[in-house]
C-alpha cells in the first residue's frame, strides 16, 4: 500500500533555528562605485522633483505655500527613489514635532500603500524560501496583493486544511538595494553635518545609523515572526486581555523572507466615522493596556503603532499587526518607567525614579538629593503624562526627556525615544476615540503592573475596573 505523500512545508516547520534569529548587519562604512552612482541618482531626482514643484507652484497653488510645494516635490522624489526613501518619509511623517510641519504633512502619503511588485516575482520569493511551488503549498493563493509597503507586500491565501491566511513577502533584492541606499545616505549625512549646523545639531548620522539598525532587523523575517509569536503569547499572560490580539504565526509556511499568519478582518483604527457604534473609549484603553504591559513587564513592545498596524476586527477586538519594528527597553529603564507611572498614578513620589536614574550612572555629579531630582522629573513629565492624552505632543515629551539629560550632563535617553514616538500615535487616537481620557490616571491600564496598589486605589476611590 502506497503511503500518503507528506504535505509540503517550509524550512521553519519546527520553528526557526537559532541561527535564523541572528541579524546580519551590513556595514555603513563602505562607499564604492554602487554608492557613488546611487548618490548621483539621488541628487538628480531630489533636485529635479523639488525644483519642478517650485517652478510650477505659481500656477498650481491651490492654497499651498511655497514650503508646501517644495515638500511635496521632495516626497515625489522619495517615492521615485524607492523603499529606503519611503521609509525616511514615514519617519518624518510620524515625527511631526521634530520635522517642519509642511514636510511632515507631505510625508503622510508615505504611510499609504506603495505600488506592488508583480505577482510572479512574489511567487518566486515564496518558492525560493519554502522550496515548493506556491500551488503545492496552498489550497489557493491570491495574486493580487492585499497591501504593499516599502519592504514587503501581503497576499491572501488558504492553507491545505482550509484556514484563511496571509503571507507577507519581501520585495526581491530589497536587502542589497536598501544597504546601498543607507550607505549613500550615511555618507551624505556626514558631509551635511560638516557643512551645516542644522544637520550637526540634528545628529543626522545618528538618525541614519538608527534607521540602518532597524532596517537590518526588519529584513530578517524570522526575527519578525518570532517577535509576533512572543507578543501573542504575552497578551494572554494575565488572562484579562481577551479584547486584544495579534495574528497567529503559521511556522510551516515561514522562511527567511516570508511570514505566513492568520488572516483577520477589520478596519484601521483611524476610520473614526465607521467606529461610532462601538465603545471606542474601551477599545483604545484595552489596546494601550496591552501595549504598556509589553513595555514595562514583558520587554518587547510594538514600535510602530500607526493606524495601519492597529485594526478593529469585525468581532470587536483590537489587533496589533506588523512587528517589523519592535523595541525593548533594558530592565533598568523599565524599572524607571514603572516608578514614573507609580508616582503619577498612586503616590506622587518621584524620588524612586531619581534613584533609578542615579543607578544608571546619571546625575552622579549632581549634589541635589533624590527628592530634589525627583521634583525635577515630576515637573518635566507629570504635567505631560497626567493630562488628557489627546493634548500630548510628542515633541513636548521628547524635549522634556532631553531637557532632563541636559540638566544632568548626559545624552538624551535614546531608549525612550521609540516609547515616546508611540505615545505620539496614541495621542491622535485618543483625541477622537476617548476625549478627556488621562493615561497617567487610568487604573485599568496598570492593573497587572501594580496589582495590589491598583486594587487598593480602586477601592479607595470607589472605582470599578472592567473585567477585560
Amino acid at each position: 500500500m502506497q503511503e500518503p505523500t507528506a504535505r509540503p512545508v517550509g524550512p521553519y516547520a519546527s520553528g526557526p533555528p537559532p541561527a535564523a534569529l541572528t541579524v546580519h548587519s551590513a556595514s555603513l562604512d563602505h562607499f564604492r562605485a554602487a554608492e557613488l552612482w546611487r548618490a548621483l541618482v539621488i541628487g538628480v531626482v531630489v533636485v529635479a522633483y523639488t525644483l519642478f514643484a517650485l517652478v510650477t507652484w505659481p500656477v498650481r497653488r491651490r492654497g499651498r505655500t511655497l514650503a508646501d510645494a517644495a515638500s511635496e516635490g521632495l516626497v515625489n522624489g522619495f517615492e521615485v527613489l524607492g523603499p529606503t526613501f519611503v521609509k525616511v518619509g514615514q519617519l518624518m511623517a510620524s515625527s511631526s514635532g521634530v520635522f517642519p510641519a509642511p514636510l511632515a504633512n507631505a510625508c503622510l502619503r508615505c504611510l499609504d500603500d506603495v505600488p506592488p511588485v508583480p505577482a510572479e516575482e512574489a511567487r518566486r520569493v515564496i518558492e525560493a524560501d519554502l522550496g515548493h511551488p506556491v500551488d503545492a503549498l496552498f489550497a489557493s493563493f491570491d495574486d493580487v496583493p492585499l497591501a504593499a509597503a516599502s519592504v514587503a507586500q501581503v497576499h491572501g491565501c488558504v492553507l491545505p486544511d482550509g484556514r484563511e491566511a496571509v503571507i507577507k513577502v519581501q520585495r526581491p533584492d530589497i536587502f542589497r538595494r536598501m544597504v546601498v541606499d543607507l550607505r549613500t545616505a550615511y555618507w551624505g549625512a556626514r558631509i551635511l553635518e560638516k557643512l551645516f549646523e542644522f544637520f550637526r545639531i540634528a545628529n543626522a548620522t545618528a538618525i541614519i545609523r538608527d534607521l540602518h539598525a532597524a532596517t537590518m532587523t526588519e529584513l530578517n523575517s524570522a526575527v519578525e515572526a518570532d517577535r509576533q509569536a512572543r507578543f501573542r503569547t504575552n497578551i494572554g499572560a494575565f488572562g484579562d486581555n481577551k479584547g486584544v490580539t495579534t495574528p497567529e504565526v503559521y511556522w510551516d509556511y515561514c522562511g527567511p523572507h516570508v511570514i505566513c499568519m492568520e488572516r483577520m478582518y477589520g478596519l484601521p483604527l483611524d476610520r473614526f466615522p465607521d467606529l461610532v457604534h462601538m465603545d471606542t473609549r474601551m477599545l483604545i484603553r484595552r489596546g494601550v493596556k496591552v501595549w504598556i504591559e509589553s513595555v514595562i513587564l514583558h520587554g518587547p513592545f510594538h514600535g510602530d503603532v500607526h493606524a495601519g498596524n492597529l485594526w478593529v476586527l469585525d468581532d470587536g477586538r483590537i489587533a496589533m499587526l506588523d512587528f517589523g519594528i519592535v523595541g525593548e527597553l533594558p530592565e533598568s529603564w523599565r524599572q524607571i518607567l514603572r516608578d514614573m507611572f507609580y508616582a503619577t498614578l498612586i503616590d506622587g513620589d518621584f524620588s524612586r525614579m531619581a534613584r533609578g536614574i542615579r543607578s544608571l550612572g546619571y546625575a552622579t555629579d549632581n549634589d541635589a538629593t533624590d527628592d530634589a531630582i525627583g521634583l525635577q522629573v515630576a515637573a518635566a513629565l507629570a504635567p505631560l503624562l497626567g493630562r488628557d492624552l489627546g493634548e500630548l505632543r510628542l515633541s513636548e515629551l521628547i524635549m522634556a526627556l532631553i531637557g532632563i539629560g541636559k540638566k544632568w550632563g548626559v545624552a538624551s535617553p535614546e531608549e525612550l525615544v521609540l516609547f515616546g514616538k508611540q505615545l505620539g500615535y496614541f495621542e491622535r487616537y485618543a483625541t477622537e476615540l476617548a476625549p478627556g481620557w488621562v493615561i497617567g490616571q487610568d487604573l485599568f491600564l496598570f492593573r497587572n503592573v501594580f496589582p495590589d496598589a491598583v486594587a487598593a486605589k480602586a477601592l479607595e476611590l470607589g472605582v470599578e475596573l472592567p473585567d477585560e
